[in-house]
């Protein structure tokens, strides 16, 4: 075991090491054998306009028609970039990280046995704005911008601005329908709404980092809220593993990330561990994410998510799904795929042995299955795949691979204001939810879904165990089975079992089930609601 002192390629606390970091980490690709990097004690800083830039095509993020005229799109400024690198532990200690700019936090690529330990991250001034609300009057309100916020006047119009960003604070106030807000009196449930600034007529500025807006109507308004605007395109990641296999993320920090807080895309086995992707107590602000705090996206082997505390996403907590690919051509063997979401696309995570699945987008049921020979990317749209049979195959149908369904075990984790749903999980591979607490997400605390027709992420659910959990005030079913099929030839789910948890403040049902075989629901407490309501399912057990 090698021995690598962060220091000695001039990463010292106290001052801006953006350069250093990234000779640093292209270094590293060099050290054979197993290596650990140690950083000292302290805070680091670092700059978007003086990183690297690296392109990196990152699922579920912006997409190519997002983008401005002025932007190369998929280039992200990354202070940490790891390429092709094995057997590496960063240790960074009680180090912490301060990035100014937008960037993607960290990257790794095509590395293998990767552990990252004892990390934190956060964002100068970041492109997340809190207005609190002071005063409330029939045709009035008043805002205060947090501290973080560099909130400057032109005409008495305000504005944002930071590295990376200057821009008036109702740009585009009419259509951001995205905007997370929290009551006074409800401080752990984060809800979207319209911009607070939408449909307003004039504003005065009546002081330091305070403004007042003139309304038609100010109903909507209650002193003390907390209104959180933020650009809504998600062009960066917190954390992004591309390729890689056996990585370990252990008491690693984000307290705030410009898309997703984590992506682990084509990747096999990751293990995260005491992770905290949450503002701290004594922040500006309560949300600590743009978008999911983890997307898992056609990944293979274990995933493992333990003792970990998330708070304050704009997006789902967890998200784990494959790609439902559209048969477009079909030719003998050769079928050309393509990717159908417009924020998925660009990479090739199908591989040659692997066996796929032909899926009707009616039923999403399978037709039947064939191994894969050889898979190329014909551009950032289309995937040619050379296969064994392709009798199976049908112009329109979907292709799932079976092999790219992960075994997930969430477990011990705290999930608090999160916007949408808090799991959203569509994988074939075996399912454990255990011990959990979920409070206050605005939809399904755990959602099985499954589509070929909106973000077309695949697929069936084949082993699902939620037990020992703990819902508190969901805003719509705690847990969802609901795959989104148009016609019912068969159950989509089998095999789900929901035992032990605790149902607390909710009004309508507890579990709903669609399309679904072998559901047992045994030994839960519903505090509140009724138990169960199934559609389409059989072989349904509720007991105790």
């Amino acid at each position: 075991m090698q021995e690598i002192k962060a220091a000695d390629f001039g990463v010292l606390p106290g001052k801006d090491v953006t350069r250093e970091v990234s000779a640093l980490c292209a270094a590293l690709t060099d050290i054979p054998g197993e290596k650990t990097v140690r950083f000292a004690a302290g805070t680091y800083h670092l700059r978007s306009d003086l990183c690297e830039k690296h392109r990196l095509v990152i699922t579920n993020t912006v997409g190519d028609a997002e983008f401005s005229a002025d932007e190369t799109p998929h280039e992200n400024a990354v202070p940490f970039y790891l390429e092709n690198v094995e057997d590496l532990t960063l240790d960074f200690g009680a180090a912490v990280f301060v990035i100014d700019g937008k960037a993607t936090n960290f990257a790794a690529i095509g590395c293998r046995n990767l552990t990252v330990k004892n990390l934190e991250i956060r964002h100068k001034q970041p492109d997340m704005h809190e207005l609190r609300v002071m005063r409330v009057t029939p045709f009035s309100v008043d805002f205060e911008a947090d501290r973080d916020t560099d909130l400057y006047f032109k005409d008495n119009t305000p504005y944002f601005r930071g590295r990376d960003y200057d821009y008036p604070a109702a740009q585009n106030a009419a259509t951001s329908g995205w905007i997370g807000r929290i009551r006074a009196n409800a401080p752990d449930r984060l809800v979207r709404v319209w911009h607070p600034l939408a449909y307003g007529l004039r504003t005065k500025r009546t002081g330091e980092r305070r403004f007042r807006t003139y309304f038609p109507y100010t109903g909507r308004f209650k002193k003390g809220d907390w209104f959180y605007i933020f650009d809504v395109r998600r062009q960066f990641a917190g954390i992004f593993l591309d390729r890689c296999t056996n990585v370990k993320l252990e008491n690693v920090k984000q307290r705030f990330n410009y898309s997703l807080a984590l992506v682990a895309q084509d990747c096999e086995n990751i293990a995260a561990n005491r992770l905290e992707f949450a503002p701290e107590e004594t922040d500006a602000r309560r949300m600590a994410s743009v978008a999911d705090f983890i997307q898992i996206c056609m990944c293979r082997g274990d995933v493992r998510i333990t003792n970990s505390r998330f708070d304050g996403a704009g997006d789902d907590c967890l998200n784990v799904h494959g790609i439902h690919f559209a048969v477009t051509e079909k030719a003998g063997d050769r079928l050309t795929l393509r990717f159908m979401h417009p924020q998925t696309h660009g990479f090739l995570p199908l591989r040659a042995g692997d066996t796929i699945a032909f899926i009707s987008p009616k039923t999403l049921l399978e037709s039947g299955q064939t191994k894969i020979k050889a898979a190329r990317l014909l551009n950032e749209y289309e995937i040619e795949l050379t296969v064994e049979d392709a009798a199976g195959a049908e112009i329109g149908c979907v292709i799932e691979d079976v092999d790219a369904c992960p075994n997930v075990y969430f477990a011990n984790n705290t999930l608090n204001r999160i916007i949408t749903r808090g799991l959203l999980l569509t994988t074939r591979g075996k399912v454990l939810v255990e011990n959990n607490r979920f409070v206050s997400t605005t939809m399904s605390g755990v959602l099985l879904s499954d589509d070929a027709k909106s973000w077309f992420e695949s697929g069936m659910c084949c082993d699902v165990t939620v037990r020992g959990n703990t819902f508190v005030s969901c805003g719509q079913t705690p847990v969802r089975i609901l795959p989104e099929n148009a016609e019912y030839a068969g159950a989509v789910h089998r095999n789900i079992r929901i035992e032990d948890n605790r149902f607390e403040q909710y009004r309508g049902f507890c579990i709903t089930a669609k399309s679904t075989e072998n559901l047992q629901v045994t030994g839960n407490r519903f505090i509140c609601g009724k138990p169960l309501k199934t559609v389409h399912c059989s072989r349904v057990r509720l007991a105790d």
